[in-house]
């Protein structure tokens, strides 16, 4: 289950999203629809709803993920949950307040790529880890080359073709 949700929060949904997007505005640059929902599914979705079962299930991330049985990891679990609750809500909240995707993205791509460069530093992984690590190094690079395809400045206009 945990693999089809990251196929779909990180491939078919924000693929399928683009081609929408083209189809209701056919004049809409690809890059910028494709960091528009990159940004909502990848770190809206994905990391909304891990915040929600981390904040709610932490065993679950702390075994299957992290490798940790230990009790104590549970409350380091759930902080994590919160803070990826909080950057997944601005994730989402870009198709709301467009304005809030690039800081969501530049956000995200940092969280991913600390994050997967972490699993790439722990030694032994699970099957789950391994996802975890390849999804967070598909994001940093889907969401940093989104960026830097579309010219987004540090306040956050976009640069004249």
């Amino acid at each position: 289950m945990y693999l089809i949700s990251i196929l779909v929060l990180m491939l078919l949904a924000p693929a399928v999203s683009v081609l929408l997007g083209r189809y209701h505005a056919p004049g809409a640059a690809v890059t910028g629809l494709a960091l528009d929902w990159a940004t909502f599914w990848m770190v809206g979705g994905r990391l909304f709803l891990a915040g929600i079962r981390q904040i709610v299930q932490p065993r679950y991330t702390a075994a299957t993920i992290l490798g940790v049985e230990h009790a104590d990891s549970l409350l380091f679990v759930r902080e994590l949950g919160f803070a990826n609750l909080a950057l997944g809500t601005v994730g989402l909240g870009g198709a709301l307040w467009t304005q809030w995707t690039v800081p969501a993205a530049v956000g995200g791509t940092i969280f991913y790529g600390l994050a997967g460069l972490n699993h790439l530093r722990a030694g032994q992984r699970t099957a789950s880890a391994r996802i975890a690590m390849l999804s967070d190094l598909w994001a940093l690079v889907v969401l940093a080359v989104l960026l830097g395809l579309t010219g987004v400045q540090p306040d956050g206009a976009a640069q004249a073709p």
